[in-house]
Formats: C-alpha cells, sequence, structure tokens
C-alpha cells in the first residue's frame, strides 16, 4: 500500500519567519527581508481569509453566492480573484515564472480593492530575479504559518522580528524606531481613544493605530466612532502601514502618498481628540535655515531651532489638538532638559498648561537602542470637567497648575535575555496612578511614592528653571549610606577571581590550539 505523505506542520510565525530568513540569505540586503516575506504574508494571509469566508458563504447561502463580493466586503475580507489565491501561488510555487504570477496577484488584489490603492509593490518579485528553487523553497515556509492570529499585530510582529534581527544598521543610524507593542499599549490605556479623530504625524506602520482599536474593542468601544488620520515620510513604510491596516478592516486617512511630515503636512486643517506618535529621535537639518519660519504650527512660540526637530514635532502635535485634546508620545530624554530655543518652547507650552504628565520609561525597551526614553502626555484641557467617556463618567480636577512626574526605570520584565517589557500589571499599575491623579478625590487615590511618581506645583517647576527631567522632582533614597562596604567589596573581590580565571583558561586554550596548527605563539 503506498504511503501517503503527512502535511507539513504548522509552525509559529518567528520560527517560520527564522525559516524564511534562511532562504534569503546571500540572494537579498538583510534590510529587505521584510519586505520580500511581508507581501507573501499578505497573500497567504488574505488568501487563508478568503477560503474560510468561501466556505462559510456556501454553508450558509449555497455555493451559486460564492463568488458574490458583497458577501466578502461586508466582513472587511478580500474578494479575490483566482490568480491572485494563495491556493494558486502553491500551486505554480515551482514554476520559473512564479515570481510574475507573485507580482500580478499583487497587482489583482490592489486594483480590486480601493483600500489597498499604493499599498502592494509593484513588479516588485520578478525586479528581484530570485532563484526560482529558493522562491518556491520560501513560499513553503510561508505555507506553514498560522494566520489565525486574531490577538496580535501581525504586520508589526513580523517588522519587530526583521528590525530586531537583521535590520539595525538602518534603523539606529537614523534614530528611527519601531515602537514595542507594550509602550503602544501604555499609550493607549492612558489616553483612552474611545471616540473622535486619533492621529500619528509620523505614522510608520500603523501599530499605534491597530493597537488603538484593539484597546476599543477590549473595552467594549465602538471602534467605528474612531476616524484614523496618519502621515509617513519612508515610501516602503507607508506601503506597510495600509497593508497591515487593509488586513485589519481598519478605514484611514493616510494622504495621497508618503510625504514629510514638515514640508508637506497633509493634514493641515485637522484637530484630533487623541494624538500617539514616536517621531524620529534628535533629527538634525530637519529643515534649511530659512524654510518653515512663519509656520503657522509655530504660532504664539519660538521657531525651532535647524539642529533638532524635536520640539518641531512637539509644536506640530499641539497645533493639531481639538480643545480637549490629548497626545501621547515619545522623544530622547534631552528634550526635558535642553537650553536656549527648546527651553523658551518649554517654559511657553508649561505656562499654557499644555503639559499633563511626563514619565521615565526603562532601559533596553527597543530592539535598535539601549537608551531610556520619556513619554510625554499634552492636554489641551486641564480644566475641571465632568465627561461620559465609554459609559462612564468621568469627573475631572482642575490640574492646570500641575504636572505628574513618573519615573518607570525600576519597573518592566526581561524577555529574550537582554531586553525588558512592560507587563499588563506595570501598565495597570501606572494608568491607576495617571487617572487617580486626573480626578476628583485623588487625595484619597494618589500620593506621591519615592522613586515612583511626584505631582509638582507650577511654581515648584518656575523655580527649577522649566526642567522637566522626572529625577529633578521625585524624591529618591540615598541608598549608599545603609551599604556595608566590606561586604560589597568582598563580593566584587570573588567576582573579579572568577573572571581572572576563566581568562587565564581561555588564554591558555587559545595557545594551545595555535600550537597544535604548528603556529605557536611565544609570549
Amino acid at each position: 500500500m503506498a504511503r501517503t505523505a503527512k502535511p507539513k506542520k504548522e509552525v509559529s510565525m518567528e520560527e517560520a519567519l527564522w525559516k524564511s530568513a534562511d532562504k534569503l540569505r546571500g540572494s537579498v540586503e538583510p534590510a529587505e527581508y521584510k519586505h520580500v516575506v511581508l507581501s507573501l504574508f499578505f497573500l497567504k494571509f488574505a488568501g487563508d481569509k478568503f477560503d474560510a469566508q468561501r466556505e462559510m458563504i456556501a454553508k450558509q447561502y449555497g455555493e451559486k453566492f460564492v463568488d458574490t463580493v458583497a458577501f466578502y466586503t461586508k466582513d472587511n475580507v478580500f474578494y479575490l480573484p483566482e490568480e491572485s489565491r494563495w491556493s494558486y501561488i502553491m500551486e505554480n510555487a515551482k514554476q520559473d515564472d512564479i515570481a510574475l504570477k507573485i507580482d500580478t496577484a499583487l497587482y489583482t488584489i490592489e486594483k480590486s480593492n480601493p483600500a489597498l490603492k499604493g499599498a502592494l509593490p509593484d513588479n516588485y518579485y520578478s525586479r528581484l530575479q530570485l532563484d526560482t528553487a529558493k522562491l518556491a523553497s520560501l513560499l513553503d515556509e510561508i505555507n506553514r504559518i498560522n494566520t489565525d492570529d486574531k490577538e496580535n499585530d501581525i504586520i508589526g510582529r513580523i517588522y519587530e522580528y526583521f528590525l530586531s534581527k537583521f535590520a539595525l544598521a538602518e534603523g539606529k543610524g537614523k534614530g528611527e524606531f519601531y515602537t514595542p507593542k507594550c509602550i503602544v499599549n501604555l499609550i493607549a490605556e492612558m489616553l483612552e481613544p474611545y471616540d473622535g479623530i486619533l492621529y500619528d504625524p509620523c505614522c510608520g506602520s500603523g501599530g499605534m493605530f491597530v493597537q488603538s482599536m484593539k484597546f476599543v474593542e477590549a473595552h467594549h468601544g465602538n471602534k467605528k466612532q474612531v476616524s484614523i488620520y496618519g502621515q509617513e515620510y519612508t515610501n516602503t513604510t507607508y506601503k506597510l502601514c495600509k497593508m497591515n491596516l487593509a488586513i485589519r478592516g481598519i478605514s484611514a486617512n493616510l494622504g495621497e502618498t508618503a510625504a514629510n511630515t514638515f514640508t508637506n503636512d497633509q493634514h493641515k486643517d485637522l484637530k484630533a481628540d487623541y494624538i500617539m506618535a514616536n517621531p524620529p529621535f534628535n533629527q538634525k537639518a530637519w529643515r534649511a535655515e530659512n524654510e518653515l519660519i512663519d509656520d503657522p504650527r509655530w504660532d504664539g512660540y519660538e521657531v525651532p531651532p535647524t539642529s533638532n526637530a524635536n520640539y518641531g514635532w512637539i509644536l506640530n502635535i499641539v497645533s493639531k489638538l481639538s480643545q480637549n485634546g490629548v497626545a501621547g508620545f515619545l522623544l530622547a530624554n534631552g528634550a526635558l532638559s535642553d537650553d536656549g530655543t527648546e527651553l523658551k518652547i518649554r517654559k511657553q507650552l508649561i505656562e499654557n498648561n499644555l503639559v499633563e504628565a511626563i514619565i521615565i520609561l526603562p532601559r533596553n525597551l527597543f530592539y535598535t537602542t539601549d537608551i531610556s526614553v520619556t513619554l510625554w502626555i499634552l492636554n489641551k484641557n486641564k480644566k475641571a470637567r465632568v465627561i461620559e467617556q465609554n459609559g462612564q463618567l468621568k469627573r475631572y480636577r482642575n490640574r492646570e497648575r500641575e504636572i505628574l512626574f513618573m519615573d518607570l526605570r525600576q519597573m518592566g520584565s526581561p524577555y529574550e535575555k537582554k531586553y525588558i517589557e512592560l507587563t499588563e500589571e506595570d501598565r495597570a499599575k501606572v494608568t491607576s496612578v495617571y487617572h487617580n491623579w486626573q480626578q476628583e478625590g485623588y487625595e484619597e487615590t494618589y500620593e506621591n511614592i519615592p522613586e515612583f511618581c511626584y505631582s509638582a506645583s507650577f511654581e515648584e517647576v518656575a523655580e527649577k528653571g522649566f526642567t522637566l527631567v522626572p529625577s529633578r522632582y521625585i524624591e529618591f533614597v540615598n541608598r549608599d549610606e545603609n551599604i556595608d562596604f566590606d561586604a560589597k567589596m568582598k563580593t566584587l573581590q570573588s567576582e573579579l577571581k572568577e573572571l581572572l580565571v576563566q581568562e587565564e583558561k581561555s588564554k591558555a586554550d587559545l595557545l594551545a590550539v595555535f600550537k597544535e596548527l604548528g603556529y605557536e605563539i611565544e609570549l
């Protein structure tokens, strides 16, 4: 009796990505890996969803309705003509023209679905000139991924994975960092974007939008009440964002093309209720000396210096806030205490009662830098008011002459050996402190805690020269006073001895190897 071939086992996304990267080595630059794999993964994801929807339609309505487009679009599933289905791609995976068939599939899907306009690559795989056997092997790995992944940001996970493994060079030098999901979740949990306009001026692959919608759904809100606006400068990342949102059935206005937020603002008259952003850190030469001097976004403030875009991003965000708008964004720590023009702008922001909270985050949260960064919360309306939010009353107290400082550097849990993430419990603690501090009755629910949080008055901030460095306000314990010096030195002595012994052993082993090879090293 002939033995039936066992179907290949489904694998985790990360395992399949690692194997797919193996297939690409030597044929594609590491920085391109994610772009090669993302479009194939999109075809796989769209194909699996199409097949599941087709099966459901056949069961509920009968076979004659399986090609009725409306039965797909009503559930945010792309209708796929035969030549763009994953099953068709896999059937032809070993054909010499498979690269052309992949490009045709991507072109056909984009043409048939307006939400994907400009999102998918054009003649990408044909231009890559990948070896047919290597491309077929890559398709085989992608085919093994389980796409039933409702709880995660799929494009974000793939992007994050390749960024961590291969793309350090393309991120580290530019100050452009993928925002880890735990930080995006923290911002969403603090801002609570239940309804209104949500804007991200440098939206990357759309992770802020995806996680915000997850937050709304997790709290039984209606994501249809949130309108999304974004802008992205890098064309390939702009395409990733459109793809990511389209996969999720999230509608968004991302402008007609990728564009520079400063020199080609595609949302000039926008007033947003929520702004979430992770701008590039410490951008230099972001405008020419005489460029954007009269830009209305700086009205009431000094013109941000050409040497660093940090305060340009801040003022862009301030200009987009609605009358009750709130913003959460990341910046390098230097922005908390910069002098010169930045100090004048920061002083004006504080005097205008816009700065609500400054939160120092732990180190090693990002894949491409180990620095600690700051989460800024700006609020256009810090006055006392009562509002209904997602079915609950919020009684805000007047916080106009106060700023909440928090230091999270002792929080977080290690993962993947050298990185840190803020756990769900960590985030719950932070958001609880923040929301308690905002509302009436805070005298009973909030307290200043050494090495964690402090509510500073305007007078205290002014007295310290309008610096926003949390350690200037939060009380820190001097642990040196209680250190047993002798015990500490003995511990260090023991550790150093062990290191020196290991070093001597390694040195002896190395010398022995060279001696065996006939190239003895004499010291």
